[in-house]
């Protein structure tokens, strides 16, 4: 089995995957302050806690977009995950995406992930919105060239931005209202937030296919962590996968050592 790790700057995601099939998946906060000991510990207990032995995992893959915390999860799954063979995901990676950007080393390994898993399942050009931290837009041709794309900020970033800078608005789920006009402050928060977000993407992605250079439509797929929140808000998606990330981290454990 493969345990993968999407590191990102709030949370971690992680998933176990045998012979293709994700059998289980987690979150965890991103915390650079964790020692490997102490997330091999917690790796182990996630794994027990839902009926899987670490012994039966053999490989690892991690994409991470937070440094500080990369080094340690290695050292802790290489450690306290039997051994199991760890690959890190980054621009040099030998995958079959071609970084066709004025500067490839600076795509996060979360991109290069999401953008393999889009080319290499669906077979067509495509536009992955993945809505973290930060809402990125990425554009893959169906031949695996990522040619750029977009970085918004994330819906709850914005939310969270909002609640603090703005005293007397309290803070509210992401939850869309029934209506876009609201008769108390919680709905009208609610309202901006969603609503303004969908009719964000919708428009970024308006603007993306507008200017693609293929001459195909992309099929548009969302993941991330709220992207089931705009299932029904967004448009403009074909899919929704909130596992795509994932998915891309074992294709790609797959690929470079295969």
């Amino acid at each position: 089995m493969n345990l993968v790790f999407d590191v990102g700057n709030t949370e971690t995601t992680i998933g176990l995957f045998e012979a293709g099939v994700l059998r289980g998946h987690w979150r965890m906060t991103s915390s650079a302050t964790r020692t490997p000991d102490e997330i091999g510990v917690l790796l182990r207990a996630l794994l027990a806690g839902h009926g899987f032995d670490h012994h039966a995992v053999t490989g690892v893959a991690i994409a991470s977009v937070v440094p500080p915390i990369t080094q340690p999860l290695a050292d802790a799954c290489e450690r306290w995950v039997a051994h199991a063979r760890v690959v890190v995901i980054d621009p040099t990676s030998k995958l079959p995406i071609r970084l066709k950007v004025d500067e490839p080393m600076t795509v996060g390994a979360d991109r290069i992930v999401n953008t393999l898993a889009a080319s290499r399942i669906h077979h067509r050009d495509a536009i992955v919105i993945d809505l973290g931290t930060a809402t990125t837009y990425d554009c893959v041709t169906k031949d695996g060239v990522f040619f750029g794309g977009v970085i918004a900020p994330g819906v709850r970033t914005s939310a969270e931005t909002l609640f603090r800078r703005t005293s007397k608005l309290p803070a509210t789920e992401l939850v869309a209202p029934d209506r876009v006009i609201g008769t108390r402050t919680e709905t009208n928060i609610r309202s901006g937030v969603m609503f303004g977000a969908a009719d964000a993407i919708d428009g970024l992605v308006a603007r993306i296919k507008a200017e693609w250079p293929t001459g195909e439509t992309p099929m548009v797929i969302a993941t991330g962590g709220v992207a089931e929140s705009f299932r029904n808000l967004c448009r403009s998606f074909d899919l929704v996968d909130p596992y795509l990330t994932l998915t891309g981290l074992d294709l790609a454990f797959g690929l470079l050592t295969g």
